[in-house]
């Protein structure tokens, strides 16, 4: 029983692992994602180079005293 259930689960996880590769790489090389992929790929490049975390310091009220 025991290989039985483990050839089956090898079997249909292969499968399931090839198809998964195979749609991820579909969606990664669909010329209509190139636009969207393009921009993620340049965000590191832009010119905003302030943090986030700046940008909260500069619009949090200064009354408050939350640490």
């Amino acid at each position: 029983m025991y290989e039985i259930l483990s050839t089956f689960a090898q079997t249909w996880g292969l499968l399931i692992f090839v198809v998964l590769f195979a749609a991820a790489l579909v969606y990664a090389l669909w010329p209509r994602n190139q636009a969207r992929f393009d921009a993620a790929a340049n965000a590191p490049l832009t010119e905003n180079d302030t943090p986030a975390i700046a940008d909260e310091a500069e619009t949090k009220d200064e009354t408050d005293v939350r640490a």
